[in-house]
């Protein structure tokens, strides 16, 4: 099984963030052991990056790993991509932060 093909296999994949195709020339074969191969993927709609475990024979149906449950998937699927207001805002918190998590979600619920 050459590149190309798994490259158009992959382009049948959808995106979990927002649902769209993925586009061949945003598939990135990382490499492959037997018949394991190891892809990154990033989506053109709203720049999602994954990283796709498949196992692909010849004659068979592609297998997708992942460590997510299908509700997972779901649940996850339409969440806001973190941006770099939010990693900013985290860094900033963290700063001048104690460690005292029970203070900052006793603050939080009240």
């Amino acid at each position: 099984m050459d590149e190309k093909l798994i490259k158009r296999l992959m382009t049948n994949i959808k995106c979990s963030v927002c649902g769209e195709h993925y586009d061949r020339e945003n598939v990135r074969i990382l490499g492959r052991y037997t018949d394991l191969w190891f892809v990154s993927v990033c989506c053109l709609s709203c720049h999602n990056q994954g990283l796709v475990a498949a196992v692909l024979k010849e004659g068979e149906s592609i297998e997708l790993i992942t460590d997510l449950t299908e509700d997972e998937y779901m649940k996850f699927g339409n969440t806001a991509t973190v941006d770099a207001d939010d990693v900013l805002d985290v860094h900033d918190f963290l700063k001048d932060f104690d460690g005292d998590f029970a203070r900052v979600f006793m603050e939080g619920a009240g």
